[in-house]
């Protein structure tokens, strides 16, 4: 059910999506900067606003390690603007209402919930490399505790 999972070395697949503020951010315009690409199943809700404030709180190591955080939901763009202002979130929150950017990643696909199986978002991540390859491919990470790992994984950690 799930698409086919990218791997480092792979090209980034490329897109043109909405942020919360309704401009277009386009992955290939981002080439030459290292870009950290996470995917959330949905705005406000529990486990994705700490993931997301996890991101806020170290957004600084990683843009002066040279990365551009973008984080991608299903969500419309109104929703991310009131989650992006809610929670003063500082960084580009991308809209995939149509999925496309989701299964292109292999990130949309059966994932179990509270011991059930359901279809949705798989919170995963991306680090693309200044000339667009995934450089590292996390899938099925868990809200809490994740950008520790990241930082610490690319050498981010102070």
């Amino acid at each position: 059910m799930t698409d086919a999972r990218l791997a480092p070395g792979d090209p980034a697949p490329d897109f043109t999506l909405r942020d919360q503020n309704g401009d277009p951010v386009t992955l290939s315009a981002l080439r030459g900067t290292k870009v950290v690409l996470y995917f959330y199943p949905e705005a406000m809700t529990p486990g994705c606003t700490t993931e997301a404030c996890d991101f806020r709180d170290n957004l600084n190591s990683f843009a002066s390690a040279g990365f551009r955080v973008l984080g991608v939901s299903k969500d419309d763009v109104a929703k991310l603007s009131a989650f992006a202002e809610r929670d003063r979130l500082t960084y580009s929150l991308l809209s995939d209402t149509d999925l496309a950017v989701q299964r292109a990643y292999g990130v949309w696909g059966e994932k179990s919930l509270y011991g059930k199986i359901v279809v949705g978002s798989i919170r995963s991540t991306f680090v693309i490399d200044e000339s667009g390859l995934v450089e590292r491919a996390f899938y099925n990470v868990k809200a809490t505790g994740h950008v520790g790992r990241l930082r610490r994984e690319l050498g981010l950690e102070s």
